[in-house]
């Protein structure tokens, strides 16, 4: 069976490795898988991220990140906001500001995918794939 939305398993992927409070999630590897999780590490919202090559595809290793001494979940909600069915894209000033600013859009832009801050400093538009905080 095919995948319709991989960045939706990713990140469904991410949420339930940390409601089960594994250390890492492990899923298929693509260019957007990885530049997302380069803007989610940047952000401080997951450790790290990694690179496994293998003769098929690669996988992308994320290392989930908790906080404190009773190790609170860094990410309390991840939501994909364009989706197969119905894309959504924004321009520069329709960009949204999640949570007055405390969480963050990821929008994937013609420079590439950047949190929406970014964008919105750059005059950037595109797809708007996810919110997070």
């Amino acid at each position: 069976m095919s995948m319709t939305d991989p960045l939706a398993d990713m990140l469904t992927r991410i949420r339930n490795a940390q409601q089960a409070g594994h250390k890492e999630a492990v899923m298929p590897l693509s260019s957007v898988k990885g530049e997302v999780a380069r803007v989610l590490k940047e952000e401080g919202y997951i450790t790290d991220c990694a690179i496994i090559e293998d003769a098929v595809q690669g996988s992308l290793k994320i290392t989930l990140k908790y906080v404190g001494e009773e190790r609170e979940r860094a990410i309390t909600n991840i939501k994909r906001e364009s989706r197969p069915g119905l894309r959504k894209y924004v321009g520069s000033g329709d960009i949204p500001k999640i949570l007055n600013g405390l969480g963050v859009a990821v929008v994937s832009t013609s420079s590439g995918v950047m949190t929406g801050e970014d964008a919105r400093k750059k005059g950037l538009g595109g797809e708007l794939l996810l919110s997070i905080y």
